[in-house]
């Protein structure tokens, strides 16, 4: 499950030219520790959804790597 968030989050950073992200830690905040922008976590929020079908903002924002696990783990 981390190893295909890493992917989609990669395939993200790679269309904005942003280097690659060789691991993921629970504490990576998505917005300033990987770069994401608004348009982008909604990306993220559509891929997690079709590969694991689960809306990981449902509940409200999400913030971490770790936050998006444990949605995905529930």
């Amino acid at each position: 499950m981390k190893e295909k968030v890493l992917e989609i989050i990669n395939q993200i950073r790679a269309s904005k030219d942003l280097t690659t992200v060789l691991t993921l830690k629970a504490s990576d905040d998505l917005r300033n520790d990987l770069d994401l922008t608004s348009f982008d976590l909604a990306e993220l929020t559509v891929r997690i959804e079709d590969e694991f079908d689960i809306d990981i903002f449902e509940d409200g924002l999400v913030n971490t790597v770790g936050e998006v696990l444990a949605k995905l783990e529930k």
